[in-house]
């Protein structure tokens, strides 16, 4: 156990809370709160689960003002902002590899939602919105383009 806890935090807070949750209460002397113990571990799993959607919808927002907007002066922070996200990312995965299974879900899961923050973050600043529905339409962006090292072409 000690060995998965090291490994895949999220792996390890699930097979506990279903340990708990399984124990034979009557078998141990200890005046414990089975059931919201083991729902607070539980928790921690989830913890991560929204840090990695939180991080996934960061990078796409980012993406689909870097493939709409022609302003040139915001690129470089949009950039910056998504470098930081997949290292965030990459930090969450180490600690729980189990979780690299669930991230083209959550990447298709957050685009909507992704595309939507960029198209109000543009309309702010007065600009067209356009390119951010048809990337939508078009399918959004892939996994290895979120995670990867990869920038979308500034538009003409």
């Amino acid at each position: 156990m000690d060995e998965l806890y090291d490994h895949d935090f999220v792996l390890w807070t699930e097979e506990q809370a279903a340990a708990l949750r399984h124990a034979d209460a009557a078998r141990t002397n200890l005046p414990l709160d089975w059931e919201n113990l083991a729902e607070e571990i539980e928790s921690l799993g989830k913890s991560q689960r929204a840090a990695l959607r939180s991080q996934l919808r960061r990078i796409l927002r980012h993406l689909f003002k870097l493939a709409a907007s022609p302003a040139g002066a915001p690129r470089r922070g949009w950039e910056t902002s998504i470098r930081d996200a997949r290292v965030e990312i990459e930090d969450i995965l180490q600690d729980s590899p189990s979780l690299r299974r669930d991230l083209e879900r959550f990447v298709v899961a957050q685009t909507p939602v992704a595309a939507e923050l960029a198209a109000a973050d543009l309309r702010e600043h007065a600009e067209s919105t356009d390119a951010v529905e048809a990337r939508l339409q078009a399918g959004g962006f892939t996994t290895d383009q979120v995670m990867g090292d990869w920038f979308p072409d500034a538009p003409d």
